[in-house]
């Protein structure tokens, strides 16, 4: 069935003329969390999976994303203690992770902010890309309409505009848009 679905995507990926090099997985929270494992953590596949074609994206966009399941970050009492770190993306973060943009408030109680920062300090050391964008203050969920703290004064970009611009040069610079 699994391959199936991925012989499918394929053949959309062809008719719609989407280059498949330029695939980015993004997502807030749990989305994030789901996103950041698609590069992070291998060996997951059904039996029978067809494996010639990747599962993985070229770039990840991460909003707040759970990186940890064990009690340092969230998500334990889901996952169970002898499981905890068999999705954890901080626990396997290893060379030739795709380059990773992460947005995230210092004020999640959700998401400890440690997570992230231990988490890009992991990729560095392994040799990958990296960027966290900290958002002084912000909760959880900040960059959802109406959730920020934060108030533009006349001239400056919103929460948003922010989050937008940061990502268009993020893919600027490492080539995904012209």
């Amino acid at each position: 069935m699994a391959s199936r679905r991925f012989v499918g995507c394929v053949k959309i990926v062809k008719d719609l003329g989407v280059d498949s090099n330029r695939i980015i997985a993004a997502g807030g929270s749990a989305g994030g969390h789901v996103a950041a494992c698609t590069a992070t953590i291998s060996a997951m596949d059904e039996e029978g999976e067809d494996l010639s074609v990747s599962a993985v994206p070229n770039a990840l966009i991460l909003f707040n994303p759970v990186l940890d399941t064990t009690a340092k970050g969230f998500g334990l009492s889901k996952v169970g203690e002898d499981r905890q770190t068999e999705i954890s993306p901080c626990h396997h973060v290893s060379s030739g992770v795709v380059p990773t943009l992460i947005f995230h408030g210092s004020a999640d109680r959700t998401v400890p902010f440690e997570n992230p920062k231990r988490f890009t300090k992991l990729m560095t050391e392994a040799g990958n890309i990296c960027q966290l964008e900290e958002f002084e203050g912000e909760g959880h969920g900040f960059f959802n309409r109406g959730r920020s703290k934060y108030k533009p004064q006349p001239n400056e970009p919103s929460v948003y505009q922010k989050i937008q611009q940061e990502t268009e040069t993020f893919l600027k610079l490492h080539n995904f848009l012209d």
